[in-house]
């Protein structure tokens, strides 16, 4: 078992920035993929980016390149979600996931195993 803690959603103005955290616990060495989705109010959940664990391999949706970043800190099995210039559309529950198959890429909900219990992320116009 995994388990995975989001932290640093909060609300912030259109252009500012903020940075979320996932912290993962348990089987952590059986990680490959790790992922962020999005869901906003009245809209189903969405891929914005993930990495692989090992080689630290990204890939962003098109909705969030040149803006958001997704790194991991191995050392402190954490992965982050630098979001700048953010926009009102942004405005989701954020959630951390973690796959335990080792996929070159992982962008859909079906590939992954675990997921935290998201943070909210509110960007004013």
């Amino acid at each position: 078992q995994v388990q995975l803690v989001e932290s640093g959603g909060g609300l912030v103005q259109a252009g500012g920035s903020l940075r979320l955290s996932c912290a993962a616990s348990g089987r952590t060495n059986s990680v490959y993929n790790m992922g962020w989705f999005r869901q906003a109010p009245g809209k189903e959940r969405e891929f914005v980016a993930t990495i692989t664990w090992s080689a630290g391999r990204t890939y962003y949706a098109d909705s969030v390149k040149g803006r958001f970043t997704i790194s991991r800190d191995n050392a402190k099995n954490t992965v982050y979600l630098q979001m700048n210039s953010l926009k009102p559309e942004d405005t989701a529950v954020y959630y951390c996931a973690a796959t335990q198959k080792n996929y070159v890429i992982a962008s859909y909900q079906s590939e992954y195993n675990y997921w935290g219990q998201g943070t909210q992320v509110t960007v004013s116009s």
